[in-house]
């Protein structure tokens, strides 16, 4: 695979990445933690750069509003070092002349991870709450929560949520997957990690399960060797300094098994690099192989994928995608003749593209 950077802007702490289509155009955006902008790029290579709004900033995820033709969901004012008690959930609806309306619909204290599930008509909103306040920076002592709710089809309706899941301390990471052979959301905190799978009709609620049950700061899934199987890609424990990937094991899984997890899980990858503050972990598939891509904020500060360089017996590998950026957060989608890495690289203050192709 050859691998080509893009850079897209300066953007200091820059957090949050997503991409959608407006209009039928490609588009990605990117966003700030800090207080500040967040900007979208369009046009061929992105080079099309329009502002989504001055500020507030505070920005931790962005998801597309599924069926709603280029509208999404945003996290803004989450940028106080550690009392989150502002944080926001706002609607943003792109305008015929390229600019973006912004209306604030929910006022949710320490929100940082969200995602939405079409289902029939209805948009299932999957909520997830850090913390319950904190007096500190280092206290952990008031859970987080999961909230679930049902997105209303305008932003003048009400949008009311309810708790799902209480009691989830660090309650920071999220991932879509698959489970079961259907459509849910994975999220982690310092009880394990957890599955979420959306109503399919009226008068159903949400079900969850447990299937990890040590301190999982981030996860994600994918069949990284091809047996039909999802493997999980883990960063532990909170902000923590192991990226390693797990198996389901058939028996005790020998000396890799997971010291007092249930489950059977096998650890069948370490990354190399022991560093604090591994923050990125994203399911992909890149020159038409299924990869972890994974990011370190220290150390080396290096976006990177894991592959499987032998499939019998099974080994993984990675590799360097660049060093020294620090990434934040990741979003990866496919285009005609190459993949697209959209890349938060917090620590060296941009966002950028990375154009992958076979």
């Amino acid at each position: 695979m050859t691998i080509e950077k893009k850079f897209l802007c300066e953007l200091p702490r820059c957090y949050a990445v997503t991409h959608l289509e407006i209009a039928g155009e490609s588009t990605v955006l990117v966003a700030t933690e800090g207080e500040g902008a967040a900007y979208a790029f369009t046009g061929p290579d992105y080079a099309d750069k329009r502002v989504l709004w001055e500020g507030p900033g505070g920005t931790m995820s962005m998801v597309p509003i599924p069926g709603r033709g280029g509208e999404f969901l945003a996290i803004q004012k989450f940028f106080k070092l550690y009392q989150w008690d502002e944080a926001i959930l706002v609607w943003v609806k792109p305008r015929a002349d390229g600019s973006f309306a912004v209306r604030e619909i929910l006022h949710l204290p320490y929100i940082h991870r969200f995602d939405l599930f079409l289902k029939g008509s209805r948009v299932h909103f999957l909520g997830c709450t850090l913390a319950e306040s904190k007096e500190t920076r280092d206290d952990w002592s008031k859970a987080g929560k999961i909230y679930v709710g049902e997105l209303a089809d305008d932003w003048d309706e009400p949008f009311e949520v309810r708790v799902l899941v209480d009691g989830l301390y660090r309650n920071h990471g999220y991932s879509r997957s698959v489970w079961k052979g259907r459509e849910a959301g994975l999220v982690t905190a310092d009880q394990g990690a957890f599955a979420l799978t959306p109503p399919e009709g009226s008068g159903l609620d949400w079900t969850v399960e447990r299937f990890m049950d040590w301190p999982i700061s981030d996860i994600a899934a994918c069949d990284i060797d091809g047996d039909g199987e999802l493997e999980y890609a883990t960063i532990e424990p909170w902000h923590g300094e192991h990226f390693r990937v797990y198996k389901r094991s058939a028996g005790d899984g020998g000396a890799a098994a997971v010291a007092g997890a249930s489950g059977g899980w096998r650890r069948i990858y370490a990354h190399p690099e022991v560093a604090e503050f591994y923050h990125v972990v994203a399911e992909a598939r890149l020159g038409g192989e299924p990869v972890f891509v994974g990011g370190c904020r220290r150390g080396s500060q290096h976006l990177f994928y894991v592959r499987a360089a032998s499939k019998s017996p099974l080994a993984l590998e990675a590799v360097t995608i660049e060093d020294g950026v620090g990434p934040s957060n990741v979003a990866i989608f496919s285009e005609a003749g190459r993949d697209v890495i959209v890349s938060a690289n917090r620590e060296k203050g941009e966002a950028a593209l990375y154009f992958i192709r076979p």
